[in-house]
């Protein structure tokens, strides 16, 4: 009965908290729309009031919003300079100085929430949808677990990171909240995290393996070394940052060939070819090979132009395991039977069993969650066993063209009246061809079992584009709160979208070291594989857009000294982890714990120390 109570109390949470994201959405589209129409035939006040002001110039950066010089409010001074806006499809310093001008703490209580929904929502994307695109996109090509750990796994835990910053750069033109954020999250899991976990089992007496440890620790120093070189040179081409990403390729490579290299030599061991992730270890070699042994028969006995998906080497909750707390659909757990990772599996069906109070509120909420759930599945195909639904498949084909054509349009909003609805007219036609051959070549009752790659692309590439969607209304909304409160945004992504983006790196892996055994081994490998994959990868990628839409010439990085505080600090604590825990024999304990916990507070206090004396909290470069 009690086991029941949490899964109720669990599910009305959740329903709570997407019912209460869905109503800041309206509250947003609702202002939207009423600033659309009252501003339909006539002149906006902000733009009369300022054309007969003499001596008063366009700011270059929107810094003087808070003084608001030669204008009567905050809301006059945004009304006359449209470069105030912010990038992403919703207005909010427009919302909270105008809107909310005599109300700021309705305000703030709305934007708070809706920076919550934005991480939520960008968690969920990558649990619920990136995360399913990746591990079917992996069984197709059958990858081996070695393989997927090096290459697909870290890019389904650490899309959010990653797309956050190439948001940054790309979608906002911030790059310093970008940079701030993939520094400050691996400070944030090297430092916290790592040492969470290293206080956790201090007194379980658990070994790491010495070779991975140093080799993942080795490249992250390496990848950490390299961007401050490029930050002192103070520019990139486009070689350099593919040599820049090479880094990890290369890596990846080698940690692919050495235990592929392994497994043809057999009892030879290569301790220094453990996988980015031990996924291998966690059922043994025995069940491993007896499970290869049964792909290659499913895979044999399927037909040439019928290919099944086969089982996945790869554990299904690794796939999202550092996401998984904004999961609604699997519940977490683990497969084969063992225990969960968060503590319950999640039964959706025998949550609608009880019949109190409790039950109608969650109904209540679920329904109002609807609209986050359906606009993603509502474009983002599934072909999910479990999930399946070919009344969603066919929606999901038939919209995704229509998004498509409306970020399109809003990216170019100065093309003619025509060619935008030349557009959407292309992407309805498109949208709806699609969508008559999934409605007459799939089956209600269960996904398709031809042509499976276009599928699964599409879920994948309409997942980047949710991603990007979201992750660039969440770096706008920093940097307005950057602007209301007088902060650099840097600071900004620095700490907030830091820490959001790596509470599911602290709760999961934090989890996995809980449990013992082979989990302090994955979880101590993922807190340094996942910074090294979201820099070398993440900033590689950001870097390699922004040399791009520059060429012939260079990108012209940051030259902040923040920057190179915050990479200090991050050697700092590499170093600390190289010395302490050899010294250890390899056991993480509470000395070598807090003595990261230690660093992280005083490179915390050391920035926020620095940006107040410099004057960087009053967005002062």
């Amino acid at each position: 009965m009690d086991r029941q109570l949490v899964r109720v109390s669990h599910r009305t949470v959740l329903n709570i908290r997407g019912g209460v994201f869905t109503l800041v959405f309206v509250v947003f589209c609702f202002h939207n729309l009423t600033r659309y129409w009252s501003s339909m035939g006539k002149t906006r006040v902000g733009f009369v009031s300022s054309s007969g002001r003499l001596g008063i110039q366009t700011p270059p950066d929107c810094t003087g919003l808070n003084q608001h010089e030669g204008f009567a409010s905050e809301c006059e001074f945004i009304m006359a300079y449209p470069q105030c806006n912010s990038d992403g499809f919703f207005n909010y310093l427009n919302f909270f100085y105008c809107s909310c001008e005599n109300y700021a703490s309705v305000g703030y209580i709305v934007l708070i929430l809706w920076l919550a929904a934005l991480f939520y929502l960008l968690g969920n994307t990558a649990a619920d949808y990136f995360c399913c695109s990746l591990e079917k996109l992996s069984n197709l090509l059958r990858l081996s677990a070695t393989l997927a750990g090096v290459t697909l796994l870290p890019l389904g835990n650490g899309a959010p990171d990653v797309f956050a910053s190439i948001a940054a750069f790309a979608g906002t033109d911030n790059g310093d909240v970008g940079l701030s954020s993939i520094l400050g999250g691996a400070i944030f899991v090297t430092c916290v995290v790592v040492g969470t976990i290293s206080i956790c089992v201090a007194d379980k007496g658990v070994s790491i393996d010495k070779k991975c440890f140093i080799r993942d620790v080795c490249v992250l120093l390496l990848a950490v070394v390299s961007l401050a070189v490029i930050l002192l040179i103070g520019n990139v081409s486009i070689g350099g940052a593919v040599a820049f990403v090479s880094i990890y390729v290369v890596y990846a490579t080698l940690v692919a060939a050495n235990e592929f290299f392994r497994n043809r030599m057999g009892g030879l061991k290569l301790e220094a070819s453990v996988p980015l992730l031990s996924v291998t270890q966690l059922d043994g070699p025995e069940n491993l090979e007896s499970k290869d042994l049964e792909s290659d028969d499913m895979s044999s006995s399927a037909s040439d132009d019928v290919p099944h998906l086969v089982e996945s080497k790869v554990p299904h909750w690794m796939w999202s395991s550092n996401v998984a707390i904004y999961s609604e659909v699997h519940g977490q757990g683990s497969e084969a039977g063992s225990n969960p990772l968060w503590g319950w599996n999640e039964d959706v069906s025998s949550v609608h069993e009880n019949k109190d109070s409790s039950f109608s509120w969650s109904k209540l909420f679920s329904w109002l969650e609807l609209p986050l759930i359906l606009s993603r599945r509502l474009t983002i195909p599934m072909i999910e066993e479990e999930r399946w639904s070919k009344g969603y498949a066919v929606a999901s084909v038939t919209f995704a063209p229509l998004l498509l054509a409306f970020l399109w349009n809003t990216q170019h909003e100065s093309q003619s009246h025509v060619v935008t609805w030349l557009i959407y007219l292309a992407a309805a036609v498109l949208g709806c061809a699609l969508g008559g051959v999934a409605f007459i070549c799939t089956r209600p009752d269960q996904p398709p079992q031809k042509w499976l790659l276009p599928w699964v692309l599409g879920g994948f590439f309409m997942s980047i584009v949710w991603f990007y969607m979201i992750a660039n209304e969440l770096v706008a909304l920093l940097v307005a709160f950057g602007l209301m409160f007088g902060i650099n945004p840097s600071i900004l992504g620095l700490t907030v979208l830091a820490w959001g983006n790596s509470m599911g790196d602290l709760m999961s892996n934090v989890a996995l070291a809980i449990h013992g055994g082979e989990g302090v081994q994955i979880a101590m490998s993922g807190c340094y594989a996942g910074p090294m994959f979201n820099t070398l990868v993440g900033l590689g990628i950001c870097m390699l857009i922004g040399s791009w839409s520059n060429r012939p010439e260079s990108y012209t990085m940051s030259g902040d000294v923040g920057l190179f505080i915050n990479i200090g600090f991050l050697v700092l604590a590499l170093f600390w982890a190289l010395v302490m825990l050899p010294r250890n024999r390899m056991q993480p304990n509470k000395s070598f714990g807090i003595g990261l916990m230690v660093i992280y507070v005083t490179f915390l206090g050391t920035r926020l120390g620095m940006s107040i004396g410099s004057g960087s909290l009053d967005n002062a470069t």
